[in-house]
């Protein structure tokens, strides 16, 4: 990458068409979420609950493409999320959404090593450490260093091993054990698995829709990969990548399906290290294990990119303006940080990823209202609508002891709704009397 241009790190050096504009985003949003959260999705919602997650993030890119015109038309000069903030925010405003944008990014980067460090454990007889240590090196350097044009590269190779293991893997079993048999053993040992009148998993797959369409609506590296795709082509490539994003939890759930069959298992994860030892072939076992770190190395390279870039671009440049050699140096020191950080963090804590993702599950639906308020208004964003989103996060922790954790997500969500519904009507109201 030429070290001369700071712009070539935010951006890359080409604009993106249809084809390689989906291959982005897929190489962003099959994560390491996407593949250790639909073991638990299948075993606590049944394979409606399966279904239902891959509507999630299909239904999210697809509502966000309609948004993603608009983004364009309304702003076509700018390069991230932040750039857009800075145009339509007060000071306080502002650095109220940077402040939630950072503390999101965190928790999704926290999310992937957390899911890199659960498949070293389970896939290699190394300690966790050394083998994170090895991992977040490599995303180091992609992301943190190297930038889009980086990321480009490599985007290609990671889809292409992600949907070659998805679509030979299942084959290859469905082929040896056959369609009925496995049916048959699901309905004989797991048949709540196949129960589809079950109301909790038709709340699960509303929720986290919602959940979806918010992780999008503020998702730094989807911003970002927005304005570097041809305009007339955004639509149509949010769209196409909704529908074959889905395309990966059915085909995760299939071989979830193939493994528990006619069996028991000891807990939720112990299905992954099930599936490596039923592969017999050794070309399909390094498949499956380059699909895993293929997947998370490329959301955490993209995501430590897009925080890289929003901390010096919309943070520290704000107090003083950076050569770009002071740019580099910045881009060095935080991501290095980030990845030494998640190094310790995730030697320590073990937590649950659908529990991860829910947890901030009100956070992302809060935001939305005020995202879409921010994003279509044509007048002044009064200072209520960005914090009516905290106003709505906090709203939802308030109920957490009466409620379960997908009502208090649609709490939140209606919170920052209705506020941001008055703002609109008193400012419309207004606008008449006015006139």
């Amino acid at each position: 990458m030429n070290r001369s241009s700071y712009q070539l790190y935010i951006s890359g050096a080409i604009k993106l068409g249809v084809s390689f504009g989906v291959v982005s985003l897929l190489a962003r949003w099959i994560t390491g979420n996407t593949i250790l959260s639909s073991p638990e999705t299948l075993i606590k919602y049944g394979l409606t609950g399966g279904i239902g997650y891959s509507l999630m993030g299909a239904l999210a890119l697809i509502l966000f493409g309609f948004l993603a015109k608009v983004i364009r038309e309304k702003f076509p000069d700018e390069q991230t999320i932040g750039d857009v903030l800075r145009k339509k925010l007060s000071p306080s405003g502002y650095w109220y959404v940077i402040t939630i944008l950072l503390i999101t990014s965190l928790h999704s980067l926290f999310i992937q090593a957390m899911g890199a460090g659960i498949l070293i454990h389970i896939l290699f007889p190394m300690p966790v450490i050394i083998g994170m240590l090895l991992f977040l090196g490599f995303c180091f350097f992609v992301g943190g260093v190297g930038g889009m044009q980086r990321l480009h590269q490599l985007s290609g190779v990671n889809v292409s091993l992600i949907f070659g293991a998805v679509l030979v893997i299942p084959v290859y079993f469905y082929i040896q054990e056959g369609v009925h048999p496995v049916y048959e053993g699901i309905k004989l040992f797991h048949p709540y698995i196949l129960f589809y009148k079950n109301t909790d998993s038709i709340w699960f797959i509303f929720t986290a829709i919602l959940i979806g369409f918010g992780q999008v609506i503020i998702d730094r590296a989807t911003w970002q990969r927005l304005f570097i795709i041809k305009k007339e082509k955004v639509h149509m490539t949010f769209t196409l990548a909704g529908v074959i994003w889905a395309t990966i939890p059915l085909a995760l759930t299939s071989l979830l399906m193939i493994i528990m069959f006619g069996r028991s298992y000891k807990d939720i994860y112990s299905l992954l290290f099930e599936l490596v030892d039923k592969i017999q072939s050794t070309m399909l076992i390094v498949l499956f294990v380059l699909f895993c770190f293929s997947a998370i190395s490329s959301a955490i390279s993209a995501e430590l990119h897009a925080t890289t870039t929003l901390v010096v671009k919309n943070i520290i440049e704000l107090f003083r303006p950076l050569s770009d050699h002071e740019r580099w140096k910045f881009t060095y020191i935080f991501s290095g940080s980030i990845c030494v950080c998640l190094l310790i963090i995730v030697s320590i804590f073990k937590p649950n990823p659908l529990q991860l993702l829910f947890f901030s599950g009100n956070i992302y639906a809060a935001i939305i209202v005020p995202m879409l308020f921010i994003i279509l208004s044509n007048k002044s964003i009064p200072v209520i609508i960005p914090f009516s989103s905290l106003i709505g996060a906090l709203g939802g922790y308030i109920f957490i002891p009466m409620n379960d954790n997908l009502t208090i997500i649609w709490i939140s969500f209606i919170i920052s709704g209705v506020i941001c519904l008055l703002v609109f009507i008193f400012q419309t109201v207004s606008t008449r009397i006015t006139q």
